[in-house]
């Protein structure tokens, strides 16, 4: 019997992977995944059965991997972590006695966050504005509830052609929720090649430029900038002014 492995191959840098995530590639016979990550780490697999698909191809690629690994060690590769918006969920559903194992990651949040400084410090979570698999209007409601509970939200998919004013639309709403100065920053190409990153307020925050690449980061009630960087502070008693 053979072996699957959903592995998690962080932002896209080999420096960036886990030593786990690359000892599992090296020793798969086949690797599967969507073209363009697929080319992330075409260094690893010019010895490789590939099989790949486009945008949307996800079930078929899942499919595909369940068959494979009925006599074959296979790797389905997701960036960042495979279990964030990855192919693992979908791994789990579909799969019937195949053995999987799933192999972690740096998510895209994270990688945004080592950008910036540390604005992950305190409780926080990941949203994601595409409405290709939940209703626009249920991500609103977790965009306003999660500004209302005062976490430091990572949008992820802030914005696309075919979503161009969801992403302003969620800043404004928390803005009810968050003083004007309360940071908020876009990172594109977190820890890739072309990587940009900006740091705003609520009140002078920009969308141009945001898209599929690009994570933006809304700091909390106490989240502040020092020197340039993002900070959100989990609570030691220190003294700041020192």
């Amino acid at each position: 019997m053979g072996k699957l492995y959903v592995v998690s191959i962080g932002p896209g840098g080999l420096e960036y992977m886990t030593i786990k995530a690359l000892d599992v590639i090296k020793k798969s016979d086949v690797i599967v995944g969507y073209t363009k990550y697929i080319e992330l780490i075409g260094d690893l697999i010019k010895d490789k059965i590939v099989f790949s698909t486009g945008m949307h191809g996800e079930i078929e690629r899942c499919k595909k991997a369940l068959e494979l690994s009925k006599d074959n060690t296979v790797s389905i590769i997701s960036t960042g972590d495979a279990g964030i918006y990855g192919m693992a969920g979908l791994i789990l559903e579909l799969k019937k006695d195949e053995d999987v194992e799933i192999i972690p990651g740096v998510t895209a949040s994270s990688s945004a966050a080592s950008i910036l400084g540390a604005p992950l410090m305190h409780d926080n979570c990941n949203i994601s504005l595409s409405d290709l698999m939940t209703p626009y209007e249920i991500i609103k409601k977790r965009v306003e509830f999660a500004a209302k509970g005062d976490f430091v939200i990572s949008l992820y998919n802030p914005r696309s052609k075919g979503r161009p004013n969801y992403l302003m639309e969620c800043i404004n709403i928390i803005k009810n929720y968050r003083k004007g100065d309360t940071p908020a920053a876009v990172v594109k190409n977190a820890l890739r090649n072309e990587q940009k990153y900006k740091i705003f307020t609520l009140d002078t925050f920009d969308d141009f430029g945001v898209d599929m690449l690009s994570i933006v980061i809304i700091g909390n009630s106490l989240s502040f900038v020092k020197n340039g960087e993002f900070i959100t502070p989990r609570g030691y008693n220190i003294n700041r002014k020192g």
